[in-house]
């Protein structure tokens, strides 16, 4: 079955592979609670995953997938008793084209919530998060608010939340006068920060979770933070798949286990509602 799914992927040309995933089996004694019609394999959730995000979402010095959010998804996909198939997706920008076509059921890489991405796929909001500015250690005393990053190079990840707020920002900071801020994108966080690293950037523009796992490992350091604050959802491809994850999300939150999650690492849950948003609804 994976076989035929890798070479359907292989055919959309973009740049994927099917990761080793612990969830891969059902238990004997398990009986799926989302009907098979919900997914595009019955019994199984095709996840696709960027998995360049320490500590949210990263591989293991194992190959292992770790990281918040895929304990949190892989969490609900076993309560849920499915399979979970890891489907790494390198390139942020594809994934909601991806979803939309059919080529997964759901996204999970801290995908911001927004009324226009509502309008057009399913989002259950389930983290907080915001955004920060990383420099070389010893430069972030150069940037003391948003208006210092004008005239200076900053890196930010392609096709995303962060990189939409970049660019209203520099128009903001153009409206007054400023020199315009050298906006440098970057397919994914690592190659980011590695620009950063080698000088041919001023600064990252990426999420707080991130910028500070990077900032402890002495590579960068955070000039600003707590940035455009946001809810982060997982998205998905089916209404009915929604609804499932949204409501072992409140049982999760009944029992414990979800706080618990976030706890680990550090992180502020979700407060709000576990509800669906999404065309129609």
């Amino acid at each position: 079955m994976q076989q035929g799914w890798i070479q359907r992927l292989a055919a959309a040309g973009l740049a994927m592979a099917v990761l080793a995933s612990p969830h891969a089996g059902l238990a004997q004694d398990c009986t799926p609670k989302v009907d098979g019609s919900a997914l595009l394999v019955p019994g199984e959730v095709q996840v696709s995953i960027n998995p360049i995000s320490p500590p949210m979402q990263y591989l293991g010095s194992d190959g292992k997938l770790k990281g918040m959010r895929v304990e949190v998804g892989d969490a609900i996909i076993d309560r849920l008793c499915l399979a979970s198939v890891h489907i790494r997706v390198d390139d942020f920008g594809t994934m909601i084209p991806g979803l939309q076509a059919g080529r997964w059921d759901i996204i999970n890489t801290g995908v911001f919530f927004t009324e226009e991405r509502a309008k057009i796929i399913y989002l259950v909001r389930y983290e907080n998060q915001a955004i920060s500015v990383a420099t070389l250690p010893g430069k972030a005393s150069e940037i003391k608010t948003v208006d210092d990053l004008a005239g200076k190079k900053i890196g930010v990840d392609i096709g995303g939340y962060e990189e939409n707020k970049l660019k209203l920002l520099d128009q903001e900071l153009q409206a007054k006068g400023l020199p315009p801020i050298q906006i440098m994108i970057f397919n994914d966080t690592n190659i980011n920060y590695q620009a950063l690293r080698a000088g041919q950037i001023d600064a990252s523009f990426t999420i707080d979770a991130v910028s500070a796992e990077y900032a402890q490992r002495g590579i960068s350091e955070l000039a600003l933070t707590g940035l455009y604050p946001s809810p982060v959802a997982i998205a998905f491809r089916n209404p009915d798949l929604a609804r499932a994850f949204a409501g072992e999300l409140q049982a999760m939150r009944e029992d414990g286990s979800y706080q618990a999650i976030f706890e680990k690492y550090g992180k502020s849950p979700w407060e709000g509602p576990f509800d669906v948003k999404g065309p129609g609804l």
